[in-house]
């Protein structure tokens, strides 16, 4: 919800804190919509649901995973990865392989077609952001960049400690 006064003008620390938690929630929103999807959907020709698509994209920007690996990393339970794995697997994106480090596991790795998906997929988005922030100035979003990475990177460390 926007307000008239600038966000630091006057206001607490917690107030910027609860803005800055509202607004990621009204972005989480924006961006898991299924309308939003069904356009990048489209877009890329890549026919996956969003669970899909998050794990695809978790995938292609990391080395090859234990199956309760991903599932931790993005903090859901092991079945409901298991069953988006096998449809990734079904179209091509994603393959099994033997965990070097124990023969009896498996890993799972992007496939060149995956890696292809997950690109055009992210292309598809970092094209949108473009365009919904054309107006702001390049120091603008190098800020923004930043402080978001800050705040992500802050935030994970703070989650770890709490999980100890």
């Amino acid at each position: 919800m926007p307000t008239d006064q600038p966000v630091g003008a006057g206001s607490s620390a917690a107030d910027d804190v609860a803005e800055i938690e509202r607004a990621l929630t009204r972005i989480a929103h924006l961006i898991t919509r299924a309308r939003r999807h069904d356009h990048v959907k489209a877009a890329t020709g890549v026919p996956l649901d969003r669970a899909a698509v998050i794990i695809l994209r978790m995938l292609s920007e990391s080395d090859a995973l234990r199956p309760s690996e991903l599932a931790a990393r993005l903090q859901v339970e092991a079945p409901h990865v298991t069953r988006q794995l096998q449809r990734l697997q079904k179209a091509g994106y994603v393959s099994r392989v033997v965990d070097p480090g124990d023969r009896r596991a498996q890993l799972v790795q992007v496939t060149p077609a995956g890696r292809q998906a997950a690109v055009r997929i992210r292309e598809v988005a970092a094209a949108a952001m473009r365009d919904a922030l054309a107006d702001w100035s390049p120091q603008e979003l190098h800020q923004l960049a930043g402080q978001f990475h800050r705040m992500v990177d802050d935030f994970l460390a703070y989650v770890a400690e709490e999980e100890r």
